[in-house]
């Protein structure tokens, strides 16, 4: 019987978060194929350790007839091939499971990556949650490299650069980077220091090190000589961030290459235990691995940071290649591929070629790797539901699952469809119950729906609205939302009840599911070569650059050509990845047919961004090839007979549901193509009442209008301020100019827009200054003046465009960005000493920027140049940087008519008086939370029915800020009141009224548990520090804020190295700082010890450091120089900040919050941050009487039950949906 059972079996196996899909195929002695199919839990440990390998004996002992025990090594004599593609990688890296590893990093960086880009990932939770890093010990090597000036005069170099260097030299040994330019060595790696310190690591019991290095990328050889170091003192894994992704950026090529040492090991030791399941024959068994970039590759070669993707990325592979019938090839097409799992839901496109991104955050580490560009949002089959916040993004998982799972699971989307009928428990795998033999379970699962509809209803009634049915409810939770001309492939074990429904929506016509769609992960083996570059790109250099990519070919080639492929099943594609000079976002460009990059280029970046950059140079950062191997083509498909919906199409590892309208088409090949019939028209409520569940959509609607707009104006804008550190907000209001939704931006933006909205309607309404112009269709609003226009500071200019419907105007958009320079009397617009707002640049109230469609260029150019036209205040400029201007706000411009584009699409679909109600329904709504959150404050202080509490605080220069609120628990409502704060003070820190309004709207929000949007209900009811430095020349500016320490809460330590409350934007990653700028950046590490002590402890400040190699003005705006920020409930206070300015000749000046200073080349700026205030008294502290304690610690307990209790209104229990995550994926890529 053995002889005469089948082998030859190839295996292919998709591992995903809740189901694992095994493909086999094979031929049996007469030379006839067959296939296998099979479908089981990822994770079910009562039955078996490995879902991958039980895959395989199943179908082994089913096909052959031979018992392999469960128990006992699988027999690989009938193995062709194993290939995979696993979760294996992302698993370790969200739960934090991967290999205890070192960092090695350049001296006065260890914190680098803790602090990260500094930004926080919910502007609104007082709790600051981010990933902890990857590696437990730290060790700084002693080595410095710099970039000089140059000979060439220009932005970063200056007027006189060789003067300059003369005046100014730079002391070591001048080296040629792999790029070609020059580097200098200031200092060599101390070799015999950094092994005592790595020795230390050994004793830890550590084995793996990751090293990152500044500019590596350019300069290798300070990491390969402490790699070898590491190697020979015995590590098991050494990571070096130039070998792993040789690309520009510490940052993220710092994050990348601390994850290959962290999770590298992880997967071999995930491979050694999968391999050790199956005999000695599996050494003989080609055995690959999906990577994150869509191709195979061996045991050997499959590394940690290339493995993140593995199991999305076979999807997109599977659609791409798959999709195809009647002679239509799926090169010949347009794709959206949507893959629906258990877990989460993969997005993806195709248009002839697999679309990668080079750098993405998974997990809040920032990979720089080659990986399809794979939208992942968190809600699948197994995503939660929740009355409040709709799907996800918590997942079931696949244990204990879904209700229906029969594991004592939650109520999830997959026991939704099963309810409606879209899942039909006898057609689908009898894979549960402790025996794995039952269905899923239907009567739990209506159970679970109709508790929820309970809670639904219940709320229902209170607002005097009729109640729902269980299916009603059921629908509102998988309810989905121009595309046309794709074809949406739709696969993964939930996609096909979900793919009408979402076709209708998108407005596409055409389905395709391919039979085995979800598991078609083994199509071609691929590698990739990188070098980096820093050429100019032109006709004279080309050549060179073709030589290396002609090199790079050849070395992927080859080792494909070892791997058994011939020739001509190589393919090779060949990149150069360029930018505009001065823009830190490249394009990965590929090879064109005639040759030219700089028209490819271009025309990608019109594509991109919208628009091109007239006369500016292009730069080549480096140049890769990939290339990639394929053993088969897959054949056509053929045409058969067609069903016409609805009908319900079940095989044995998917249920598609064919809604009316459409027709599905089964290929000779059992794929699945469904086409559209005469277009239905889709029902869509009319009704104006407030539907829970429709407020929950309209809500998510709202919020990602603004979100896209974001998308946009960080896409289309030039500057390193909009585009890298992402100082923007953009927002949608009503026809009065009240906030309706916001995405996550910046907080100091988002109260301030809705004042200077309503500032525009009241100037050109009757009566007002700009009456007799009026506002009509096609107008875009430009102002900034915060004292008269709802400003916050002069660089924060507002674009605002009115939206009409039949002559009124029904809505506005607004967006605001942080221009660089504005003119002014100093560089970048913010000058510490000013006192006039003359001083600080062009003062718009309002203007139309864009009139009856047409932009004025002209008119904008004037007010821009204004302040430093003859006449002015002495020493005052115009804008210094007038081309970024203009381009920012044709970038604005952009991102308002998405927004309207948006907004009119939803009147389309629902109709104007249903999105104004929605509007005003979630202003309702969020003023109810507020309201909630203000009575359950009163009582939780203690008030009377009607009472204050009250603050004192003050500025460093002495002003107090008072502030007394009043609760009214008979109505929620509250009164803030500044009175005793100082009077305004001759200089530049008064707050502008819309200021003041942003900042009591942020607080409540951050108060408000739920997860609401931002907008004008939360002001209904009511009748940090951040450090700015800035320094530049008359041709250059640069401006940026740094981070600080969190203060602590209940139940919480503060964050340490994040900007808090009114801020969030981003840090300049340090070789893109050195590399534009000339400064050389010496540290940016955490301040131990300054956060405030208490029972939960203050975040640390931080420590930043710059040299200037030539002389320029430098300024700083700060505060909590003199006083210190206070702890709560007996908590400490933290240290206060230091400004130093270090000069050349070892003198060391305080230059106190605010200065502005000339500094020389060879000068440094030392900025030391405060930290945060401590919470509750720290134990053991004699000082604070006993009796005081006792009450201090009774207080914070009360907090910490409150808390437990999800009660607490000051420490946000986040319920956030699925959309929220989404956008949160959107901003960190």
């Amino acid at each position: 019987m053995r002889g005469a059972a089948p082998s030859g079996f190839a295996f292919s196996i998709d591992r995903g978060g809740t189901f694992t899909d095994v493909y086999a195929e094979w031929a049996d002695a007469s030379g006839t194929a067959h296939t296998r199919v099979l479908k089981l839990l990822s994770v079910d440990p009562a039955n078996y350790p490995d879902a991958p390998r039980e895959g395989i004996r199943r179908v082994l002992e089913a096909e052959t007839g031979v018992p392999h025990p469960r128990g006992a090594p699988l027999d690989t004599s009938r193995i062709a091939s194993i290939r995979m593609g696993t979760t294996v990688a992302t698993n370790a890296l969200l739960e934090r499971k991967g290999e205890r590893t070192a960092l090695v990093v350049t001296q006065g960086f260890r914190d680098l990556l803790h602090i990260g880009n500094q930004s926080r990932p919910d502007i609104f939770d007082l709790e600051i949650k981010a990933p902890d890093v990857l590696y437990e010990m730290v060790v700084e090597c002693e080595e410095q490299v710099v970039l000089p000036l140059g000979d060439t005069p220009g932005t970063r170099a200056g007027r006189d650069p060789v003067g300059d260097s003369q005046r100014h030299p730079q002391h070591g040994t001048t080296a040629t980077a792999v790029t070609g330019e020059a580097v200098c060595i200031r200092r060599a790696p101390n070799l015999q220091a950094l092994r005592r310190e790595l020795q230390r690591v050994l004793d830890a019991g550590i084995v793996s090190v990751a090293v990152v290095l500044k500019h590596a990328a350019i300069f290798p050889q300070h990491e390969q000589q402490v790699g070898q170091l590491a190697r020979e003192m015995g590590f098991q894994q050494v990571s070096l961030s130039s070998v792993v992704m040789p690309m520009v950026k510490m940052v993220p090529r710092g994050f990348t290459a601390a994850a290959d040492a962290y999770l590298t090991p992880h997967i071999m030791r995930y491979i050694e235990t999968f391999q050790a399941g199956f005999d000695s024959g599996l050494s003989h068994v080609p055995v690959y691995f999906m990577q994150s970039d869509g191709g195979l590759t061996s045991v050997a070669d499959f590394s940690g940071h290339k493995a993140i993707l593995s199991g999305p990325a076979g999807g997109y592979v599977g659609y791409a290649v798959t999709t195809r019938w009647g002679g239509t090839a799926g090169s010949q097409l347009q794709m959206i591929g949507f893959d629906m799992g258990g877990t989460s839901t993969d997005v993806s496109r195709y248009a002839g070629r697999y679309e990668h991104v080079f750098e993405s955050t998974t997990a809040g580490v920032t990979i720089q790797a080659p990986q399809l560009d794979i939208n992942t949002v968190a809600a699948g089959g197994g995503s939660r539901l929740f009355f409040r916040s709709g799907v996800g993004p918590e997942s079931s998982g696949a244990h204990p699952g879904p209700v229906c799972y029969r594991k004592n699971g939650y109520l999830a989307i997959t026991d939704a469809n099963l309810v409606l009928g879209r899942i039909l428990p006898d057609f689908f795998p009898h894979i549960f119950g402790p025996r794995e033999d039952e269905p899923l379970d239907a009567e739990g699962a209506r159970a679970a729906m109709e508790a929820v509809t309970a809670e639904v209803n219940s709320h229902a009634a209170a607002a005097g609205q009729p109640p729902k049915s269980v299916d009603e409810v059921a629908m509102g939770f998988v309810r989905g939302h121009d595309v046309t001309q794709h074809v949406l492939a739709c696969f993964g074990g939930a996609g096909g009840q979900h793919a009408c429904a979402i076709a209708a929506a998108l407005g596409i016509e055409t389905i395709f599911m391919h039979r085995f769609s979800g598991i078609l992960s083994a199509v071609g083996i691929g590698l990739a070569e990188v070098e980096p570059s820093a050429a100019t790109l032109s006709s004279t250099v080309l050549p060179e650059l073709n030589r290396r990519l002609d090199a790079l070919q050849a070395q992927t080639t080859g080792r494909l050509q070892q791997q058994g492929f011939t020739e001509h099943q190589v393919h090779c594609q060949r990149f150069l990845n360029l930018r505009y000079d001065g823009t830190d976002v490249p394009i990965m460009t590929p090879s064109p047919e005639d040759g030219d990059f700089a028209v490819a280029f271009e025309q990608a970046y019109q594509r991109e961004f919208g628009f091109k950059l007239e006369r500016r140079a292009i730069l080549v950062d480096d140049l890769r090839v990939r290339a990639s191997g394929r053993h088969t083509e897959l054949p056509e498909a053929e045409q058969e007979p067609a069903d016409a919906g609805p009908v319900m199409l079940i095989d044995d590892i998917s249920t598609i549901v064919v809604e009316p309208g459409w027709t599905a088409h089964i290929t000779a090949s059992r794929d699945v193509r469904i086409e559209l019939g005469q277009r239905q028209q889709q029902h869509v409520s009319s009704d104006t009442e407030c539907d829970p569940i429709q407020l929950a959509i309209f809500s998510h609607r709202f919020m990602g209008i603004a979100e896209q707009m974001g998308r946009v104006l960080q896409r289309t804008s030039i500057s390193v301020n909009i585009k890298e550190r992402l100082d923007f907000s953009c927002a949608l209001f009503d026809a009065h100019g009240n906030l309706v939704s916001n995405a996550p931006h910046l907080p100091v933006h988002l109260g301030a827009m809705s004042e200077a909205v309503k500032y525009q309607i009241r100037h050109y309404a009757s009566g007002g200054p700009g009456a007799a112009d009026g506002l009509q269709e096609g107008d875009v609003l430009v102002s900034n003046h915060p004292q008269l226009a709802g400003g916050s500071h002069l660089p924060d200019i507002t674009v605002i465009t009115p939206v009409f419907d039949g002559g009124s105007i029904v809505f506005f958009v607004a967006s605001r960005g942080h221009h660089a320079d504005i003119g002014g009397i100093s560089p970048g617009s913010m000058p510490p000493h000013s006192h006039l707002l003359a001083e600080e640049g062009a003062a718009i109230i309002s203007f139309k920027l864009v009139h009856g469609g047409v932009f004025d260029e002209e008119g904008i150019t004037a007010l821009l140049l204004a302040p430093g036209l003859p006449g002015g205040l002495a020493g005052v400029s115009g804008t210094r940087n007038l081309q970024d201007n203009l381009s920012d706000l044709k970038a604005q411009v952009a991102a308002n008519t998405k927004g309207i584009a948006l907004v009119a699409d939803l009147i389309g679909e629902y109709g104007l008086a249903v999105v104004q109600a929605y509007m005003a329904h979630i202003q309702a709504n969020a003023e109810h939370a507020v309201r909630e959150m203000l009575v359950a404050f009163s009582h939780e202080q203690g008030l009377a029915e009607v009472g204050t509490v009250s603050t004192r605080d003050q500025m460093d220069d002495g002003t107090p800020i008072c502030l007394s609120v009043t609760i009214d628990r008979r109505d929620g409502s509250a009164v803030f009141d500044f009175d005793g704060t100082g009077p305004q003070v001759f200089g530049n820190t008064n707050a502008p009224p819309a200021v003041t309004h942003s900042a009591i709207i942020y607080s409540l929000r951050c108060m408000v548990t739920r997860d609401i949007p931002l907008n004008h209900g939360c002001m209904a009811p009511i009748t940090g520090c951040m450090n700015n430095f800035t320094f530049g020349d008359e041709g250059m500016g640069y401006y940026e804020t740094i981070a600080g320490g969190a203060g602590a809460g209940p139940g919480w330590h503060g964050r340490s190295g994040v900007h808090t409350h009114m801020t969030n934007t981003r840090i300049t990653d340090p070789e893109i700082l050195e590399r534009r700028y000339p400064v050389v950046l010496h540290q940016f590490r955490l301040r131990p010890g300054t956060g405030g002590v208490g029972r939960y402890h203050g975040g640390d400040g931080v420590v930043r450091e710059l040299e200037f190699l030539r002389p320029l003005t430098a300024s700083i705006l700060s505060e909590r120089r003199a006083v210190r920020p206070f702890g709560l409930l007996g908590g400490g206070a933290a240290a206060a900040g230091v400004n130093l300015w270090v000069k050349r000749n070892g003198r060391v000046v305080s230059l106190g919050a605010k200065e502005t200073v000339q500094v020389d080349g060879g000068d440094r700026i030392k900025i030391l941050t405060p930290g945060g205030g401590g919470y509750g008294p720290p134990e053991g502290v004699v000082e604070v009487q006993a009796a005081q304690a006792a009450a201090l610690a009774a207080a914070v307990d009360s907090k910490l039950a409150g808390r437990r209790d999800g009660a607490e209104f000051s420490v946000p229990v986040r319920d956030g949906g699925s959309v929220q995550q989404y956008v949160r994926n959107q901003e960190t890529v």
